[in-house]
């Protein structure tokens, strides 16, 4: 049997006296799509750093390919888009690339450049263009050009799709449906529900800092009883109106 690609127990995170996640428990297997979600503030970034080890976690364990988080060779394992990204503006998208790909210890291929560009939608003449010249958008496909070419495993995106235009979301999710036939694990964080009934094996839905629901999309509308994965969202976290 193969070994998790993430998994996480019993897990409790408090900011003060406030409970911002109260017993995770969430496994993630190797080629899985797993989609996050929840209203704002439920807790989904929190998760997310704390995987990262971002954040200390007390109480609970969370173990990446079967390693501890708290071991920085864990994390070797995964690429990481945070929601807000801000790529280094005095960087051009040729020496960010550049960067990340010798942070990651791979060997960066024009080729690979120009695929990945095409595949996000994004004019190779952004390679040559400062950061500070980006649009929200094209950093954004920036940061996740970096994450493919990364090689990595699993990739870990709090909420990936956040900047993009329709024609962009539309080519993202089609590679990562072609990524899936490689066997690599995506875990990400969406308010997008067409975007998790697209491309995901399962749904987490985070409400009030608890797991209330997790499993595919079909399960999710037939154990609400709902005709849409939207209307079934909304009967799981108690607004049906």
């Amino acid at each position: 049997m193969a070994e998790l690609a993430l998994n996480i127990k019993q897990l409790n995170q408090h900011y003060g006296k406030h409970a911002v996640l109260t017993d995770i428990n969430l496994s993630v297997e190797q080629g899985e799509y797993i989609g996050l979600v929840g209203i704002n503030g439920a807790g989904k970034t929190t998760l997310i750093k704390s995987v990262l080890d971002f954040i200390s976690t007390k109480t609970g364990e969370i173990e990446i390919f079967g390693q501890s988080h708290r071991e920085t060779s864990s994390r070797q394992s995964l690429s990481f888009l945070p929601e807000k990204f801000l790529p280094p503006y005095y960087l051009t998208g040729k020496d960010f690339l550049s960067y990340m790909a010798e942070l990651n210890q791979v060997e960066l291929e024009q080729a690979d450049i120009e695929e990945i560009f095409k595949v996000l939608d994004l004019e190779l003449s952004a390679l040559k263009k400062s950061v500070r010249q980006y649009s929200k958008g094209m950093a954004q496909k920036l940061g996740l050009a970096s994450c493919f070419l990364s090689q990595r495993p699993m990739l870990l995106f709090d909420e990936p799709m956040s900047g993009l235009d329709p024609k962009a979301r539309a080519y993202l999710k089609r590679h990562l449906n072609s990524l899936k036939e490689t066997g690599k694990t995506l875990f990400f964080s969406t308010h997008l529900l067409a975007d998790v009934e697209s491309i995901c094996d399962r749904i987490v839905i985070l409400h009030n800092g608890e797991i209330c629901f997790n499993g595919s999309p079909y399960e999710c509308c037939e154990q609400f009883h709902a005709e849409s994965l939207e209307y079934a969202y909304l009967k799981c976290i108690g607004v049906d109106d």
